[in-house]
């Protein structure tokens, strides 16, 4: 029988994520945790974590433009929490079923140099290759294998160090770090960015055509090694008033089970009237941890569709959060994850609505098809006092394929707010024999008829990707899962 629990659910107070530091160059002086922010607590300081922290922060070259100071903001605001915020364990709630204790137990090690420029990146099939590409390897921002060509007036993609506009520079600096809810992982992310991509759009300019963020793993360990490698790619899009872009994530890893961790970080931020459309990939290693912030936060009229379908990665984690900041706002979540080994797909998700006429519609699938493989689904959507005429519905179906294959649902409506129309529910099922039955009573074997329903449980999740490049490469991964020969 398949594993199945509700967890009951246990409210806590969100902690603060605001620390102070300042990246270090060769001799540099250690860390001072000294904060106007907050109070020093290096008495509560984990070892483990202290020593993750000093790895960082000697992997980072000096800063050599004053073009920086959003990534040392970032990184001065990442220091402090990650010094007084220990490793998480299975007693703390929001990793009660995630075990992160594979990637504590690895000698870590931070990837601290830009891959050689004779390194060719994988490349994307002849449609993506034509349109605005960004590279992104270990973390490291990358010329090779990029393609900016073809962007409209006044749209920067690049890395911060390279923007020749200090006015962008000035207003990117403005949002940076302004996020409250994130967590160690967020911060070891912080502390460790050698880089910042910025995605930016001016206000009532509408790209046409996607652009496509790929970040290669390309350092990486043999499985068994104890070794693992970590980047910490970071990027910041900033959408001005009545701006429109379609942003495509990618996550690839090299060949075979290779290990290594990436921690990456998504900021998003989008001004009034203005739509994101964001589709996120991940297809790395069944070796490797892959841990993901995705921040939000909208403004009045504003619109965030994301389409997320992950299936790589040992531990693979979405943390995602999306504030509505102004009324008449409207939020798209649809995400469908994969676990066809003995691997854990978690996604966390926070949704805060604040202002009269918030609009969002949440849809989470997962299919577990390994009997060591497990799902995690925690979705928190609050209505707040002020977020009246708020229509809001959010659901979880999972389909379990294998005895004991798990999955952890607990998804949260929580309502202050007294006019509103909201619901939610959740689904866990194995496949239907009345409908393996319908494909049996017209020829069909029971092998392609599993197979044929499982690829159709996930289509409505894959259909939802706005590029056809993108959806054509989804199913051909779901294919080769589903029938890996």
């Amino acid at each position: 029988m398949a594993a199945l629990a509700f967890p009951r659910h246990v409210h806590t107070a969100p902690k603060p994520c605001f620390f102070s530091n300042t990246p270090k160059s060769k001799p540099r002086t250690r860390v001072s945790v000294q904060s106007s922010l907050t109070p020093p607590q290096l008495g509560f300081s984990d070892p483990f974590v202290l020593e993750l922290a000093e790895a960082l922060e000697d992997s980072l070259s000096s800063p050599s433009s004053p073009k920086l100071s959003p990534l040392e903001k970032i990184r001065d605001v990442s220091s402090e929490t990650l010094l007084s915020t220990p490793w998480p364990s299975r007693k703390d709630e929001p990793f009660r079923f995630t075990d992160t204790s594979f990637i504590k137990n690895s000698k870590i090690y931070p990837v601290s140099r830009p891959p050689p420029q004779s390194l060719e990146a994988p490349l994307g099939s002849s449609e993506d290759a034509q349109l605005p590409h960004l590279a992104v390897v270990d973390g490291h921002i990358v010329d090779f294998g990029s393609n900016l060509t073809g962007l409209p007036d006044g749209v920067y993609v690049g890395s911060l160090s390279n923007a020749t506009s200090e006015s962008l520079v000035k207003r990117v600096g403005e949002f940076v770090s302004n996020f409250d809810w994130g967590d160690l992982f967020w911060s070891i992310n912080g502390v460790g960015a050698p880089d910042l991509a910025v995605v930016y759009v001016p206000a009532g300019c509408r790209v046409e055509n996607p652009v496509h963020l790929t970040y290669y793993s390309v350092e990486a360990s043999d499985e068994g090694s104890n070794k693992l490698p970590v980047s910490n790619p970071r990027v910041f899009v900033l959408v001005e008033k009545g701006g429109e872009v379609d942003i495509v994530e990618e996550f690839m890893g090299g060949d075979g089970n290779r290990c290594y961790w990436a921690n990456p970080v998504l900021e998003v931020v989008i001004g009034e009237g203005g739509k994101v459309r964001h589709s996120y990939v991940q297809n790395q290693s069944p070796c490797a941890a892959h841990i993901k912030w995705t921040s939000v936060q909208q403004e009045a009229e504003s619109s965030y569709q994301l389409v997320e379908v992950s299936s790589g990665g040992k531990l693979s984690r979405h943390n995602l959060h999306v504030q509505q900041l102004g009324p008449d706002t409207v939020t798209e979540l649809s995400t469908l994850h994969l676990a066809f080994y003995e691997q854990t797909q978690d996604l966390h998700s926070r949704l805060v609505l604040d202002y009269p006429r918030g609009s969002s519609r949440q849809l989470h699938k997962c299919i577990v098809a390994h009997s060591q493989g497990q799902a995690v689904f925690d979705g928190n959507v609050k209505v707040n006092r002020y977020a009246q005429q708020t229509d809001a519905g959010q659901l979880t179906r999972s389909l379990l394929l294998e005895p004991r294959a798990t999955v952890n649902v607990k998804p949260n409506l929580q309502i202050i707010a007294d006019d509103v129309k909201c619901s939610h529910g959740a689904a866990i099922s194995d496949l239907e024999e009345s409908q393996l039955f319908y494909f049996q009573a017209r020829g069909i074997d029971p092998k392609t008829a599993r197979k044929a329903l499982v690829f159709s449980f996930g289509a409505e999740v894959v259909s939802q990707l706005p590029n056809s490049f993108v959806q054509k490469k989804v199913k051909n991964q779901i294919k080769t899962l589903l029938d890996p020969q």
